[in-house]
């Protein structure tokens, strides 16, 4: 199971660290991720970080103003979101892969109910 928090109402410019709480044994070893969905826009991938944190992988339209990150002994994956702009609302979602590395956004099989991030002009 995965839960999303941390998210909110935040003006342009300002930042959000959003957390996903897994439970389960696994984990610590397998690649985690984050996708966002905006009204009328089909998911999108946001980031991926693997088991290790050692690999983080970021789109385009994120990259410089995020960072995931994780804490295995929590059981908890991070995404800081900073500089945050209008064009970045959406219900935001955690996802757990099958594998313990990031190769394609097929590897995630499990997901959050999500949570929604609305960045003010």
């Amino acid at each position: 199971q995965l839960v999303e928090s941390g998210g909110g109402l935040v003006q342009a410019g300002g930042s959000l660290r959003l957390s996903c709480a897994a439970s389960g044994r696994t984990f610590s070893s397998v690649a985690m991720g984050w996708f966002r969905q905006a009204p009328g826009k089909e998911r999108e991938f946001v980031a991926a970080i693997s088991w290790s944190g050692i690999s983080t992988y970021y789109a385009d339209s994120v990259k410089g103003r995020a960072t995931i990150s994780r804490d295995n002994a929590k059981n908890t994956v991070y995404l800081q979101m900073n500089s945050l702009k209008p064009e970045d609302t959406a219900v935001y979602y955690c996802a757990s892969a099958y594998r313990s590395s990031y190769v394609s956004v097929t590897d995630f099989t499990s997901w959050g109910q999500g949570t929604q991030v609305t960045v003010s002009s």
